[in-house]
Formats: structure tokens, sequence, C-alpha cells
């Protein structure tokens, strides 16, 4: 049984959703944004009220909607394509590479995405892109002016500029959060290996 999910914009999306499906005894065979696929059960149909509830609770949606599933590779073909950037240190142009792949008109994917997620493509690729930025400067050892590269922006400062914009917060702050968690792992470590 195949669910589409209106909503989902990150791996912590997948993980909360996969996290929910079980505990309401769904065996879930495979999770990705925005489709949940899970073992068909007899009662589903009894239970798709709770999953409703639980989607709203999270807030996600159950989508019924026959171009979801354009929607969805749409949103896997973003993720593609930071990636390719990431590896490549190249930008990648998105309506080449969404349009290409689905075979239509950008401007038609573009307008679809909007009306069913309620977010403009262009500025649900600038979410995705940020998401990876905070990620890459608290996992990483890369500075900001490498990531700009790589993610194919025009420069150090307009990155600065975009994620103050659309985080609150600079660069700094994110670092300061991965050295405050390898403190926090050094110290666990520390105690782990502490007899007691």
């Amino acid at each position: 049984m195949t669910l589409l999910i209106k909503g989902m914009v990150c791996n912590r999306c997948t993980y909360v959703l996969e996290q929910e499906l079980t505990a309401l005894g769904f065996e879930v065979l495979d999770i990705k944004l925005g489709q949940a696929i899970i073992k068909d059960t007899t009662d589903f149909s009894q239970k798709l009220g709770v999953i409703k509830t639980m989607l709203k609770g999270i807030g996600l949606e159950l989508m019924y909607n026959k171009n979801q599933k354009t929607i969805n590779r749409i949103k896997e073909l973003v993720e593609k394509g930071i990636t390719l950037q990431l590896q490549s240190g190249k930008p990648t142009k998105f309506t080449t590479l969404i349009s290409g792949k689905l075979h239509k008109n950008y401007d038609t994917l573009s307008a679809l995405f909007s009306s069913v997620e309620g977010i403009t493509l262009e500025k649900y690729i600038i979410r995705r892109k940020i998401e990876k930025v905070k990620d890459l400067l608290v996992h990483t050892e890369m500075s900001l002016t490498e990531i700009a590269h790589v993610l194919g922006y025009s420069s150090q400062a307009y990155l600065s500029n975009q994620l103050k914009k659309h985080t609150g917060f600079t660069s700094s702050y994110f670092k300061q959060v991965k050295q405050e968690h390898g403190q926090a792992v050094t110290m666990q470590m520390d105690e782990a290996q502490t007899p007691h």
C-alpha cells in the first residue's frame, strides 16, 4: 500500500513519519519524500482516519491527487541536483534537469508544484539548498566559502545573506552548534571510558 503524503520536505520528515506509522502498528516497507509504502493490512480502511489524524498532528497530509507522483519526482530531482552539485562542484540548472527528466515544460511543472505544495518550486529549491548548507556547516569541516562554491552560489557573501534570511542565523551559529555537539560527544565518550 502506497501512501502519498503532502508536506514532506526533509529527511527528518521521513524519520518522524516512519516512527509514527510504526507506533500505529504498520510495517513500513519503504519511505521517502512524499511517499510511504506500508504492508497491506485487512483493516487499512478502518485505520485511515487514525492515519489522517496522525499526519495532521505532525504537519503532513494524505494526498489522493493524481499529480502527487509528479511532485514527488520533482522533489527527488531537486535532491539529485543538489547532490550532483556537491559531487561535481558545478552548478546544476534545475530547470533543465527537472523538465528534461520529466519530459514536460518547466513552467507547467513549476505551476503544478506551487498549486499542490503551496510554495513556488524556486523557493523549495532554495530551502533544500539552505538545509544542505546547514548540514554541511554542522557535519563537515567545509567553510562557507567552500560550500558557496560547490553549491553554485555567486559568492560567500550572497550565501551568508541567504542563510541569515532563511534561518535567522549566521554561519558562525552553525559552526558553534558543531563545536558544542563535538564537545558533548567527547564528554560522553570520556564518561563512558571512566570507571564507575
